[in-house]
């Protein structure tokens, strides 16, 4: 088992910054591929960027050159930093870790962008 936790949610203004973090515990290793969903009211929960081990990572089209993933494999933690938020990335977003057929979620965290 794998448990995810999230935190660095928060409310921002148009055009902030905001870092999301994610600390896994339990079986985690770095064969974990790792990443962040967000799911918005009412709509289906979309990949926001994940990372594998090795460092290869995929970025939505949606957040490509403001949003970046990061991973600390000691740490077990992944981080997304991310800049110039728009009203459109208001959602909860959320931590994932997969492999193979085993996949774990976090409790997610509310970014809210605002004025």
């Amino acid at each position: 088992q794998v448990q995810l936790v999230e935190s660095g949610g928060g409310l921002v203004q148009p055009g902030g910054s905001l870092r999301l973090s994610c600390v896994a515990s339990g079986s985690i290793d770095s064969s974990y591929i790792m990443g962040w969903y967000r799911q918005a009211p009412g709509k289906q929960r979309n990949l926001v960027a994940l990372i594998r081990s090795g460092g290869m990572r995929t970025v939505d089209d949606s957040v490509k050159g403001r949003f970046a993933i990061s991973r600390d494999y000691a740490k077990n933690t992944i981080w997304l930093q991310m800049n110039s938020l728009k009203p459109e990335d208001t959602a909860v977003y959320y931590c994932n870790a997969q492999k193979r057929d085993e996949a774990y979620w976090g409790q997610g965290t509310q970014v809210t962008v605002s004025s």
